[in-house]
C-alpha cells in the first residue's frame, strides 16, 4: 500500500541580494518516511528549512502540505507549526536559566496558550489545561531522555552539550508534530554522542514520524534515511539511495571531491 504524500515542495526558489540560496527545488516526502538533505555549507540546507517553515519568505514555488490546498509558503509560522510541523536549529535555542521542563513546555505553547478573556472567564479550565500541557511536555522528555525526565527540574545550563540537544528535540516532540525537521542534530558531537542521539531518533522514526533532517556526517544520515537529497548551490543535483547518491558523478564532483573520500569513510558505529 502506497504511503501518503506529506509534504511536496515544487519549484522552491529564495535568494538573498542576488545570490540563489534555493534555486528551483522540487521535494517530496511521505508520511513515515525519513528523507535527509546533504551538501557543502552554503548550498541552502538551513535555509530550506527556514522557508518550509515560515522563518524566511519564499521568492517563488509551492509547498503543499497533507494534499492541503493550503500552500505552507503563504503562511506565518505560527500556523505552520499548528499545521503539525516542529524542528530543531543547527544551533542550540534553549533558555539555558531555565529548567529542563520549561523549555520542553514551550513545545505545547501554541496548543495550550489560552486568550486573556478566557482565563478570566474560566480560569479552572486554564489551570487544567496549562497542568495538561505540562504533563504532555513531560511525557515527550521521557520518550526521548528518560534520565532527564527524572530530574525535570534541572537548569538546563547545567546539562552537557548532547543532554541540551535532547531537550531541544523533546520540546520538539512535545508539540506532536507530523514532520519533525532536524538541522544537523549531531553538529559538534563526539562519536559516541552521534550514535546515542541516532539511536533517540530512530526511536521516534520507529513511532511512524515523518523526519527531514540535515546532516554532514554521512554514514550517520545514511543510517536514518531511506532517501537522501543533495543541495548545491541551491539546486538540487542528485536524489535517491545512499548508494546511488554516493556514486553520483555531480555529488563526488561538486561536495565530495574526485575520490568521494566523505562517503566512504567508516560509521561511527562499529560495522559488523
Amino acid at each position: 500500500m502506497a504511503q501518503e504524500r506529506l509534504l511536496e515542495i515544487s519549484a522552491l526558489t529564495k535568494s538573498f541580494g542576488g545570490v540563489h540560496a534555493l534555486n528551483s527545488v522540487d521535494l517530496s516526502l511521505a508520511s513515515g518516511e525519513t528523507l535527509g538533505i546533504i551538501g557543502p555549507n552554503g548550498s541552502g540546507k538551513t535555509t530550506l528549512f527556514n522557508v518550509i517553515t515560515g522563518l524566511v519568505r519564499a521568492d517563488a514555488g509551492t509547498a503543499r502540505w497533507n494534499g492541503e490546498k493550503a500552500d505552507l509558503l503563504r503562511l506565518p509560522a505560527w500556523q505552520v507549526f499548528q499545521l503539525g510541523l516542529a524542528r530543531t536549529f543547527q544551533n542550540i535555542r534553549l533558555t539555558l536559566g531555565e529548567t529542563v521542563l520549561d523549555n520542553v513546555s514551550l513545545g505545547r505553547h501554541l496548543q495550550v496558550c489560552t486568550p486573556w478573556w478566557a482565563v478570566l472567564a474560566r480560569p479552572g479550565e486554564t489551570w487544567r489545561r496549562d497542568r495538561r500541557g505540562r504533563e504532555e511536555a513531560l511525557e515527550a522528555l521521557r520518550f526521548v531522555a528518560p534520565h532527564l525526565a527524572e530530574r525535570p527540574d534541572r537548569l538546563v545550563g547545567e546539562l552537557s552539550y548532547a543532554d541540551r540537544r535532547r531537550v531541544e528535540l523533546a520540546r520538539a516532540m512535545a508539540a506532536k508534530p507530523r514532520l519533525l525537521l532536524l538541522d544537523e542534530p549531531t553538529a559538534g558531537m563526539n562519536p559516541r554522542e552521534t550514535d546515542e542521539i541516532g539511536d533517540d531518533i530512530r526511536k521516534i522514526a520507529a513511532g511512524g514520524m515523518a523526519i527531514l533532517v540535515i546532516e554532514h556526517k554521512m554514514k550517520f544520515v545514511a543510517s536514518l534515511a531511506s532517501r537522501i537529497a543533495v543541495l548545491n548551490f541551491g539546486r538540487k543535483i542528485a536524489e535517491g539511495s545512499y548508494e546511488t547518491v554516493r556514486g553520483d558523478p555531480q555529488v563526488i564532483a561538486s561536495y565530495l571531491g574526485r575520490k568521494g573520500d566523505h562517503l566512504n569513510k567508516t560509521s561511527h558505529r562499529k560495522e559488523k
